[in-house]
């Protein structure tokens, strides 16, 4: 399997990064990391000090190349709310029947893209009102899977997350 993984240059949450990343190579996955102006091998920086390597700028990114997005949330993570780019990325991976996922305030980004109508989705408390007003249906659970989209609440339920991925790519 071979994931995208779509995280801010500055102010990613960590963790909603890091468990994720470590739990599919633990299973001999290969992970990519895209972020905005940044060339490949520059550092994206978290919210709690984590530097993480980008492998290539989000206009690099070809959904084509991949099985799975997903777009980790953090404060950095409205870098993406009104991306062109990363709204083609998470609607042409929707579209072609990929694994689409987004954590704590990402899912705004799906939602914006018109990924999450008509779905049922979680994520941060905050993003609650813009995930409705795009026609999903929020819940407030750990993690949400709606077809082959995949919504986390916070850094808490990363793992639960990871696991939800995993499980609809095993599955295909």
């Amino acid at each position: 399997m071979k994931i995208l993984m779509v995280i801010a240059p500055r102010n990613f949450r960590d963790e909603e990064m890091l468990v994720p990343k470590e739990f599919f190579e633990s299973k001999g996955w290969t992970v990519q990391i895209a972020s905005k102006n940044l060339r490949p091998g520059e550092f994206a920086t978290g919210m709690l000090g984590a530097k993480v390597r980008a492998d290539l700028d989000i206009l690099q990114a070809k959904m084509k190349d991949y099985d799975a997005v997903i777009f980790v949330g953090g404060s950095g993570a409205t870098t993406y709310f009104n991306d062109q780019v990363a709204h083609m990325l998470a609607f042409q991976a929707y579209d072609t029947g990929k694994v689409t996922a987004a954590i704590c305030i990402a899912p705004s980004t799906l939602a914006n893209a018109g990924v999450l109508q008509g779905k049922r989705a979680t994520g941060w408390p905050s993003e609650r009102p813009n995930i409705e007003a795009k026609s999903a249906g929020y819940t407030g659970a750990d993690v949400e899977v709606s077809g082959r989209v995949v919504t986390g609440k916070g850094p808490a339920s990363a793992r639960k997350f990871a696991e939800a991925i995993a499980k609809l790519l095993e599955g295909r």
